[in-house]
């Protein structure tokens, strides 16, 4: 009886250290830039692989671009829409084919609390797609039922602004009564982008791609 608990022991021991090594990585950030201000991204790549793939290509992509923020439950989530269904302006095909792929369920021991970025799924545990919360408040009961990808490293003053939103009830959610647009995105890699001066260039040469990206929205739908 006392070396199988000697084994938990130290299988507990060894999956604590796994989490803690995973959130102490340092991988690419991504912004968001919304209506309502930027929000920072840092992604737990050892933790939910398979996710952060799947969630940076879309950025890279531009798959985010014109999408929205559909639900603001206050203590509880901000939630980004599905990008299959939540763009104003259309998709490519490259876009549309990555959007659409289920993401099997990362589940792990990392705790949902303010600020971490969590998928969002249907009944079937492996039918995430592109849809993802950040939380705004602990919920302990999303804990191994939803996949923990990374977590908000700036920004909480733009949650607290989505926080005051007004709102209604549709069923299960919370909604903004007006679209919360996310303009566009751009991500730096933490070793390339160190100096200031370099992320405001590689930001303000980002922020004109979303002019463009937008003037083909117009034309599209004039």
């Amino acid at each position: 009886m006392g070396s199988k608990r000697i084994l938990i022991f130290i299988w507990a021991c060894v999956s604590l250290i796994s989490v803690v090594k995973s959130l102490s990585h340092e991988p690419e950030l991504v912004v968001f830039q919304t209506s309502y201000g930027d929000i920072e991204f840092g992604f737990y790549p050892t933790v939910a692989p398979k996710t952060v793939d799947h969630i940076f290509k879309l950025v890279r992509l531009g798959g985010y671009n014109t999408n929205h923020i559909f639900r603001v439950d206050k203590g509880f989530v901000a939630q980004v829409a599905d990008v299959a269904s939540g763009r104003s302006a259309p998709m490519n095909e490259e876009q549309r084919k990555e959007a659409e792929k289920t993401v099997v369920g990362e589940f792990s021991d990392v705790k949902h609390v303010r600020g971490i970025l969590s998928m969002g799924r249907y009944e079937d545990p492996n039918s995430a797609q592109s849809s993802f919360s950040m939380l705004l408040g602990d919920a302990p009961h999303l804990d191994r039922q939803y996949a923990v990808f990374g977590k908000v490293t700036k920004g909480d003053e733009t949650l607290r602004k989505l926080e005051e939103v007004p709102t209604r009830r549709e069923g299960i959610f919370v909604m903004p009564t007006e679209r919360i647009t996310i303009l566009s995105t751009y991500y730096y890699d933490t070793k390339m982008e160190s100096c200031e001066e370099e992320r405001s260039v590689l930001k303000r040469r980002l922020d004109a791609s979303f002019v463009e990206v937008e003037r083909q929205r117009m034309k599209c739908f004039p």
